[in-house]
C-alpha cells in the first residue's frame, strides 16, 4: 500500500509531538544517570596500589566499611599476598561489633590472625613500637561528612604517626553520602573535644582524602607536622551527587535515612531527647516521655547489644517526631541542616530547663561540642529565628568555604 503526503505528514506529526512532550534530561541529571554507576571507589582500584604494597610491611586502619566489591580489605589484601602487620581499630572496632562510644580493647582477628591495635581504647594514637615494623599505612573507612563523625580524628592521629616516624600514608578514598552539604558554625577551638578537634563546620563537604590534605595544609597536625600522602581518588565522582553507602558506616547509621538525617539529628546528642538510641531506626525518630499528649508518635527504647545498652528513656514510652519517611531530597535542595525540628521539639517541652542538661541526658556530649559554638544554646532557649542563628555562623562559614576549595580532589 502507498502511502500519500497528507498519510506521511500525520505519522511525522505524531512523533514529533511525541517527542515535545517526553521530558528533557538536564546536563547534572545525565551525568548521574551515566556516571553514578561508574564510581569506583579507592580501594576498588586494585591496580593502582596493590604493586606499590608488594613487598611492603603494611599496617592498615579498617572495619567493616572497608571492602572491595563485596570482601573485606584485610581479607582481599591477605589473598592478593600483601603482608599485613597488623590492623589500626577504630571506633567500634575491626569488625564493627562495638557499641558508639564503648572502649575497644587489642585483639587478634580470628580469621586472619593478624593482631589488632585498637586505637579507641587506652590509646588514641599509634605508639613508635607500633609503627616500627611498618613501612606504609592503609586509611581505609567510610565517612558520613560531619565533624562529630570520629573518623576524620583518627585520620589525623594516624597521619601524626605517620610523620613523626617518617612512614608513608596511602589513603584509599570514598564518596561522602553528603558531600553537598556545607553547613553549621566552624567549631570554636575552645569547645574542642573528642567529638569535634578542627576549625571545620558541623557539616564539612570533604572526602577523608581531602580532609587529609587540609589538614597537612592548614597546619592542624601536632608541631605543625605534614604526613606524606598517597590518595586513590574516587572515580567518576562529585559532590553534588547522591551516594548510598552500599555497607552501614557504623552500627547505629544502619540505613541510608539514618546517613542523610544525620547532619541534623545528631545534635539531639547534646538534649534531653532520645534520637532512636535502643530501636532499630537511630537518628530517624526523636522523642521524649515528657512530651506525652503533645505528639501521637511514639517509640520504645530498649537496650540493644552492639548498638545502645542503656539508651535515654530505655523502657520508657517516647513521643515525638518520626522522620523515616522524611523527604531528604528537601535536605539536598535547601543545602541547609535542619534547625526546625530542635526548635521545635524546644518550644514543646514542658520543662525547658532540663532540654540542654547533658548530666540529665549522659549521651554524647554538651551541645557546645556537638554544635562548636557558645552561642546556640542560649539562642535555642531564646526563641531567636533560624535567620538569626545562620547569620552568627559568618564570617567562619563562607571563610571556610573558600578555604575550602584549595583542597578539593573533586567538583
Amino acid at each position: 500500500m502507498k502511502w500519500n503526503t497528507i498519510q506521511w505528514l500525520f505519522v511525522a506529526g505524531l512523533l514529533f509531538c511525541s517527542f515535545m512532550k517526553a521530558p528533557a534530561i538536564k546536563n547534572n541529571e545525565r551525568n548521574n544517570q551515566f556516571r553514578e554507576p561508574d564510581i569506583k571507589t579507592g580501594a576498588d582500584q586494585t591496580e593502582l596500589y596493590v604493586p606499590y604494597l608488594r613487598g611492603k610491611r603494611v599496617a592498615v586502619m579498617a572495619n567493616p566499611t572497608s571492602i572491595i566489591g563485596k570482601k573485606h580489605l584485610v581479607d582481599s589484601l591477605k589473598s592478593l599476598g600483601i603482608h599485613i602487620v597488623k590492623v589500626f581499630g577504630p571506633e567500634h572496632g575491626f569488625r564493627g561489633n562495638a557499641s558508639a562510644g564503648a572502649k575497644v580493647k587489642d585483639e587478634t582477628d580470628p580469621a586472619t590472625g593478624i593482631p589488632i591495635i585498637s586505637l579507641y581504647g587506652s590509646k588514641h594514637k599509634p605508639s613508635k613500637e607500633d609503627m616500627a615494623d611498618v613501612d606504609v599505612l592503609v586509611y581505609d573507612l567510610q565517612d558520613v561528612g560531619v565533624r562529630f563523625y570520629t573518623n576524620i580524628n583518627a585520620l589525623a592521629r594516624l597521619m601524626e604517626a605517620c610523620a613523626e616516624n617518617n612512614k608513608e600514608m596511602l589513603i584509599l578514598d570514598r564518596p561522602n553520602p553528603n558531600g553537598y552539604l556545607i553547613d553549621g558554625p566552624v567549631l570554636d577551638m575552645k569547645y574542642k573535644s573528642g567529638i569535634g578537634m578542627f576549625p571545620i563546620p558541623m557539616s564539612h563537604g570533604l572526602t577523608v582524602a581531602e580532609f587529609a590534605q587540609m589538614a597537612n595544609g592548614e597546619g592542624w597536625l601536632a608541631n605543625k607536622e605534614k604526613c606524606r600522602l598517597k590518595i586513590i581518588k574516587v572515580t567518576h565522582y562529585n559532590h553534588a551527587m547522591p551516594y548510598t553507602l552500599p555497607v552501614k558506616p557504623s552500627p547505629n547509621l544502619n540505613t541510608q535515612q539514618a546517613v542523610l538525617l544525620y547532619p541534623s539529628t545528631c545534635m539531639f546528642e547534646g538534649t534531653y531527647i532520645n534520637l532512636g538510641r535502643g530501636t532499630q531506626f537511630p537518628f530517624t525518630v526523636l522523642g521524649s516521655p515528657e512530651l506525652k499528649g503533645k505528639y501521637t508518635f511514639h517509640f520504645t527504647p530498649v537496650s540493644i547489644k552492639g548498638m545502645a545498652e542503656t539508651p535515654l528513656f530505655m523502657n520508657q514510652v517516647c513521643y515525638g517526631l518520626d522522620l523515616r519517611n522524611y523527604d531528604t531530597e528537601k535536605l539536598r535542595k535547601s543545602g541547609k541542616i535542619n534547625l526546625q525540628w530542635i526548635m521545635e521539639l524546644y518550644k514543646a517541652s514542658p520543662h525547658k530547663e532540663k532540654f540542654f542538661d547533658s548530666k540529665l541526658s549522659n549521651q554524647m556530649g554538651k551541645i557546645e561540642n556537638l554544635i562548636g559554638s557558645g552561642l546556640f544554646r542560649q539562642q535555642i532557649i531564646e526563641g531567636a529565628s533560624e535567620a538569626t542563628i545562620r547569620a552568627s555562623w559568618e564570617p567562619g562559614l563562607s571563610n571556610y568555604k573558600k578555604m575550602r576549595e584549595k583542597y578539593l580532589l573533586y567538583p
